[in-house]
């Protein structure tokens, strides 16, 4: 077991593989790890690994490079790291690194050269080979890097050396691969899960009124740490009353006032996987009659969409499962008026079902993969086994809506799971955090 993965070396030794087997013959991929980011003035945020290097390696350090090669079918693959070189001052000062020789040992890559040394082993790696793969095109300063790389070994061509003829963006394979998760990833996932459905119902149960967001955001924090998950897996969302109303708000830094709701958006990060749950509960603990109809539309159409899921569904379908659902029921409440027939025809819920439906889920919370869009923004890929994703249906009528009853204003709710595509249908991966009104009620009762 590496550490800080959870998981065995020979499933990355086997992603490696698979990628490799995916490349150009005579090709050569270069994956950078990520860059430790300053803070302010000379302290750092805590460092977090490029997804695309962290899932090919398990390696947690800054600054390195795998180097990946597909020769020839008569020759054997080759996995290199370039890493920082052991010194004993600077790991005083900033901890131990693995240096080379473990690298090969813990890692089991083929060979381990000092990030000193790049040039002078990478350059005749490069030459002779027909493609150069490169899979981070947000990385601009990388990428530059790998054009003067480039351009050095074509510089060298007068000596009969041979120069890559091209540069192929190779995101789309890594991208399809962490699409699909592992047994063992998906033995994490369920365990971030579990760690993040444990710290909403600690939330619940420490909420009160006249308690700020922020304390309560120190709730969930503790809940993850505690149990292994050391960092949120994004920005926590802790928005009472119309603060759930802004889809993205982190200010969390608002008194909890009685008879408002407040909307939780949070979870955990373990072993670089994300979990990313909501739910939306009464500050007092009573959900008043118009809090508990939108809240109780909005989950009966969340167990509408995941009940659907199954292979060969699509988020495309689910949405417009959903948008029905929703639009006849805030039909019927009043909160949207007119023509029915022409309200379902033009979606009329997304004035306040404002985001979409669903999104992947994994090493990133908005995890990569295509999801087969059309000009419509309609995600027509049909789902798979192993696929994760989110189910987050939300109804968001903020306090300056003046075209529905007051009694309406002011309220904000979304509901969020993560849920496994399994070959006969789904498993609901967030099991623990209370979700029916009934459970709530009773939790935060306690």
């Amino acid at each position: 077991m590496i550490k800080n993965t959870l998981l065995p070396v020979a499933e990355f030794c086997q992603r490696r593989r698979d990628f490799i087997a995916q490349m150009p013959e005579n090709s050569i991929a270069l994956i950078s790890a990520g860059k430790e980011v300053t803070r302010s003035n000379d302290t750092e945020y805590p460092f977090c690994q490029h997804k695309h290097f962290y899932y090919l390696t398990g390696f947690n350090e800054p600054d390195a490079m795998l180097v990946l090669i597909n020769t020839d079918k008569l020759n054997a693959a080759q996995s290199i790291l370039f890493s920082r070189e052991k010194d004993a001052l600077q790991e005083i000062w900033h901890g131990r690194r693995v240096g080379q020789a473990k690298a090969i040992d813990d890692y089991q890559v083929d060979d381990c050269f000092s990030l000193a040394e790049i040039d002078q082993q990478l350059l005749p790696l490069m030459s002779g080979k027909s493609a150069v793969l490169i899979c981070q095109p947000e990385l601009a300063e990388f990428q530059q890097q790998v054009l003067d790389w480039l351009n050095k070994v074509r510089k060298a061509a007068r000596s009969g050396i041979k120069a890559p003829n091209s540069l192929i963006d190779c995101s789309d394979i890594l991208d399809e691969m962490r699409l699909h998760k592992s047994p063992a990833e998906l033995d994490i996932m369920r365990q971030v899960n579990v760690i993040s459905g444990a710290a909403h119902q600690r939330a619940m149960q420490a909420t009160k009124t006249g308690k700020f967001e922020y304390q309560i955001e120190a709730e969930l924090l503790h809940e993850f740490a505690i149990h292994g998950a050391r960092y949120p897996a994004y920005g926590s969302i802790v928005a009472g009353g119309d603060n759930a109303n802004i889809l993205h708000y982190t200010d969390n830094d608002d008194t909890l006032n009685d008879g408002d709701l407040l909307l939780i958006d949070a979870g955990g990060e373990l072993a670089g996987y994300a979990a990313d749950i909501t739910r939306t509960f009464p500050v007092n603990g009573q959900f008043s009659e118009p809090q508990a109809l939108i809240y109780q539309l909005v989950l009966d159409s969340q167990n509408l969409a995941i009940n659907a899921i199954k292979p060969l569904q699509t988020f495309a379908q689910l949405n417009h499962i959903v948008c029905d659902f929703l639009t006849q029921g805030l039909y019927d409440l009043g909160v949207l008026q007119g023509d029915i027939t022409e309200l379902l025809a033009k979606k009329a819920c997304k004035k306040y079902f404002i985001h979409g439906l669903g999104h992947w889920l994994g090493l990133d919370v908005h995890d990569v993969g295509d999801y087969h869009s059309n000009q419509q923004r309609e995600q027509l890929r049909p789902f798979a086994a192993g696929m994760v994703m989110t189910i987050e249906p939300g109804i968001y009528i903020p306090l300056s809506d003046h075209s529905v009853d007051e009694k309406w204003r002011g309220i904000g709710v979304r509901i969020e799971d993560n849920i496994l595509v399994t070959t006969n249908g789904f498993e609901n991966l967030t099991i623990n955090a209370a979700k029916s009104i009934a459970d709530i009620e009773q939790l935060m009762s306690q």
